[in-house]
């Protein structure tokens, strides 16, 4: 039973065994795997009749994704461009201007 709930939770939500696999490009996947995450957010939100769930629900994933968006983000710049980050914040005398 646990291997049946296993792989069936795998075919749905694991981008390399569901049918999104034949995508060739992760991010991609990923995006499309982030939408339909949003859909059903809205379709179970409506269900239960509560227009504050759903935004709630909205704001919460706008919020984890965005966050997962800037770590990416800072991750890419640090390994392309880790100058970006060195920055000398003193003055002449070595205090704060």
């Amino acid at each position: 039973m646990k291997k049946f709930i296993y792989d069936t939770w795998s075919v749905v939500m694991d981008h390399d065994k569901n049918p999104l696999r034949h995508i060739p490009n992760t991010a991609t996947r990923h995006m499309i795997m982030q939408i339909l995450a949003w859909m059903w957010c809205i379709v179970f939100g409506m269900i239960v009749g509560s227009w504050f769930a759903v935004g709630v629900s909205l704001i919460g994933h706008l919020l984890f994704i965005g966050a997962i968006g800037v770590t990416v983000a800072t991750f890419e710049t640090a390994k392309r461009k880790p100058n970006v980050f060195i920055t000398n914040l003193r003055g002449k005398g070595g205090e704060h201007d």
